[in-house]
């Protein structure tokens, strides 16, 4: 139900847009939304006090963004699962409210949502996009208008960076060239898309890269970026076993981060040739953390739910740093401001523009004080039927409570064959699918499964892949790294209550099926039906079935 408040806003806001059809021309927005891209970049060095990964990455077109723009310390997604986020980023909803596109296996778009590259489209924009949107799910990259305004004519090289580079050095390419041959398709995908447009039509252009989704090159890292593995001892969260063979996979995946630096880069570089960049809102995210290792990708502590969120809006005070806690569904309604398009009904998602438009830093609009989060079928594992696990959390600045709804299933799917995939996993990447299917298969993951049984690794193995309690309660000043559970401490009985109150009562009010009737709709048919391996691909997904 409406406050009146909201009610007032809302019909300010159509005024405002209705007032304002014929005054300055509308912003263009352009979106970076790289697949897998947790909170990495240059920009978020230093800002948790403590040394992190971020002190390795470099990012300078990124960084630049953010000193000319504005850098969100605090946004989350409202799933940690490619399609599910999408969902929802496009829809400005709770990923549970999109029907079938709130699972990923076997995902299916409800063309009655509204999305807001559709509604600009409505409203006179000229709308384009390369590589993923909504994908993997029928029809791929729907809420775009699936495949009718692609443009990648010039391929889709991004999507894999350190493979193609590897590949073009190998026939006899140099570094160098071999990146510049795919930034140069970067720009002219963009630059395809810029000439289609009308004179002085806005625009929105969507470039979905994915190569921050596995796989990549092992050693990639060191050998095209120069990331030494060894620069990462003690920089690793206290859930990643610091030790060469992960410290080398993190290297790897921060080179991939790199490569959507320069692709941003690329796309800044056409932006001020074409002289658009001052009339162009600049938005750089993800879609969750880190995959393939404990706790990111599919987990609803930070490290899988908080994402990189970087703006440049003309006219704002640059280089501030924003503290407020925000959620990507709030993109939603954000566009739609920079439009002049009217909201649809039902959304999650509040306008980022007041904390664009202010000249304040830190925490700025006390309301934003929780982000629901949450996750149900990601891969699944077949041989339990495809049951999903069903998670949700409240995340305020002190706390992250977490309520996982059937504690009997295995969060990262069942083990399978862990033990019997391959016994001497010397060749067990690709084969640890098998065993814990909803973590992408890695080397951390392998050495995990590999060391699981080791008294001094037995904690890292149970924080990635054993059962979970009913409840998480994780105080974050004491414990950033989210791994001392205080849901069963009687000091924190207080703050466990009312976190739990609040988020029950933030579901109900939004028809959160797993609350409604028996809370088994999304264990059921069509949730709960096979995949259809026939549905389209996109992205690293045409090369290799990706999640």
């Amino acid at each position: 139900m409406k406050t009146p408040f909201m009610l007032f806003a809302f019909i300010g806001l159509v005024a405002g847009i209705r007032g304002a059809e014929t005054s300055s021309p509308r912003l263009n927005i352009l979106f970076v939304f790289a697949d897998d891209w947790g909170r990495y970049a240059g920009a978020y060095r230093g800002l948790d006090g403590r040394p992190t990964i971020n002190d390795v990455i470099q990012t300078p077109h990124v960084d630049r963004v953010a000193r000319e723009g504005v850098v969100f310390k605090n946004a989350f997604v409202n799933a940690p699962s490619c399609t599910p986020c999408r969902s929802s980023l496009l829809s400005g909803r709770h990923f549970f409210q999109t029907g079938r596109g709130a699972i990923l296996q076997g995902a299916v778009w409800d063309a009655t949502i509204p999305t807001f590259p559709l509604l600009l489209r409505e409203h006179g924009y000229h709308i384009g996009k390369s590589h993923k949107v909504w994908s993997p799910g029928t029809p791929a990259d729907a809420g775009f208008g699936g495949q009718a305004y692609a443009y990648q004519r010039a391929g889709v090289g991004s999507n894999n960076f350190s493979e193609n580079v590897t590949a073009d050095i190998a026939r006899g390419s140099s570094l160098a060239d071999a990146r510049a041959r795919i930034t140069a398709e970067v720009r002219a995908n963009f630059g395809d898309f810029l000439a289609a447009r009308k004179p002085g039509q806005p625009w929105l252009y969507w470039m979905g890269t994915t190569t921050t989704h596995r796989t990549w090159i092992k050693g990639s890292g060191k050998k095209l970026w120069g990331i030494e593995p060894d620069q990462l001892k003690g920089k690793l969260p206290s859930f990643l076993p610091d030790v060469p063979e992960v410290r080398e996979d993190v290297a790897d995946y921060l080179g991939e981060c790199q490569a959507v630096d320069a692709y941003v880069g690329a796309l800044l570089q056409s932006l001020e040739e074409a002289g658009e960049l001052e009339h162009t809102l600049i938005v750089l995210s993800g879609d969750h953390g880190m995959p393939g290792v404990p706790l990111g990708k599919c987990n609803l502590n930070d490290f899988g739910t908080a994402v990189p969120l970087i703006m440049r809006y003309p006219g704002a005070k640059p280089a501030r740093v924003i503290e407020d806690l925000v959620s990507l569904p709030d993109l939603m309604p954000t566009f739609l401001e920079i439009g002049r398009v009217p909201p649809p009904q039902g959304l999650y998602g509040v306008s980022l523009l007041p904390l664009l438009n202010s000249d304040q830093q830190g925490r700025i609009d006390a309301s934003r004080n929780a982000i629901i989060s949450g996750r149900e079928r990601h891969v699944g594992a077949a041989r339990e039927g495809n049951l999903p696990y069903p998670m949700r959390s409240i995340r305020t600045r002190d706390f992250l409570y977490i309520r996982n709804f059937a504690p009997e299933r295995w969060p990262m799917g069942a083990p399978l064959q862990a033990a019997t995939a391959q016994p001497d996993f010397a060749l067990i990447d690709e084969n640890t699918r098998a065993a814990y299917p909803d973590m992408d298969a890695s080397p951390t993951k392998t050495w995990l499964i590999a060391h699981g049984a080791y008294p001094e690794w037995k904690k890292h193995y149970e924080l990635a892949f054993a059962k979970r309690p009913a409840e998480e309660l994780y105080e974050l000043k004491s414990d950033p790294d989210q791994v001392k559970n205080l849901a069963s401490d009687p000091a924190f009985t207080k703050e466990r209550r009312a976190l739990s109150e609040q988020l029950m009562a933030t579901l109900q009010a939004a028809g959160d099926p797993r609350l409604m009737g028996d809370g088994g709709t999304f264990d059921r048919s069509p949730y709960s039906d096979p995949e259809d391996n026939n549905a389209p691909k996109s992205g690293k997904a045409a090369k290799k079935k990706k999640s």
